[in-house]
């Protein structure tokens, strides 16, 4: 199943107030579905297409696109494994609340941003 956020947390995500995006719902400006207690939901995707490349502000220059193919969690860490689009796999170890703040399933994009010697995975 495609991952989903409450109104509020779509609101959080891209910058708006949960006024702004009840209003973008009316507007037609946001795809939103109704759940079960006819409450807004919004896909992760309509998220991301509403925010673009701005969240993307870090300085690094080697950002490696790719997809997820693997995430392993164990304790307090993950370990999330790329496969990176022009060619090889990337591996990672993150902070488990990382991993899972991301979202990070097989198969969904994701790029690693190579900054010294620390990895960063962002989706």
């Amino acid at each position: 199943m495609a991952r989903t956020y409450t109104a509020g947390e779509a609101a959080r995500a891209l910058g708006i107030s949960l006024d702004t995006l009840r209003r973008w719902d009316r507007q037609g400006r946001i795809r939103v579905q109704r759940d079960s207690a006819n409450r807004r939901v919004v896909a992760a995707r309509e998220v991301e297409r509403l925010r673009g490349d701005e969240r993307r502000t870090l300085s690094a220059r080697n950002r490696l696109e790719g997809v997820v193919r693997e995430v392993k969690i164990e304790g307090l860490l993950a370990e999330v494994e790329l496969d990176v689009t022009k060619g090889g796999r990337l591996v990672a170890v993150i902070t488990r609340e990382s991993a899972e703040s991301l979202g990070l399933m097989p198969g969904m994009s994701a790029a690693a941003v190579v900054k010294a010697t620390s990895v960063m995975v962002e989706r």
